[in-house]
C-alpha cells in the first residue's frame, strides 16, 4: 500500500535552506534579492486589488492643475 505523505517545511528545512541560500549568494546579494521579491510581490497584490488602473494616475491640464477626481480626494 502507497501511503501519500503531507511534504510540510518546518524550522530545520527553512534553516537548511536559508544556509545553503546564504553560500550561495553571499550576504551581500541575498537580502538585495529578497528585497526586489519583495516589492514584486507587493506590486502583484497591489494589481490583483486594484479595480481601475486610471483611479491611481494623475491627470493633469495644460495649465498643470489636477483633474477634478483628484481635487476631490
Amino acid at each position: 500500500m502507497i501511503r501519500i505523505i503531507p511534504m510540510m517545511i518546518g524550522t530545520t528545512e527553512l534553516l537548511l535552506i536559508a544556509g545553503i541560500a546564504l553560500l550561495l549568494f553571499g550576504g551581500k546579494k541575498l537580502p538585495e534579492m529578497m528585497r526586489g521579491l519583495g516589492k514584486g510581490v507587493k506590486e502583484f497584490k497591489e494589481g490583483m486589488n486594484e479595480k481601475n488602473p486610471t483611479e491611481k494616475e494623475t491627470v493633469t491640464k495644460e495649465n498643470g492643475e489636477e483633474s477634478d477626481e483628484e481635487n476631490k480626494k
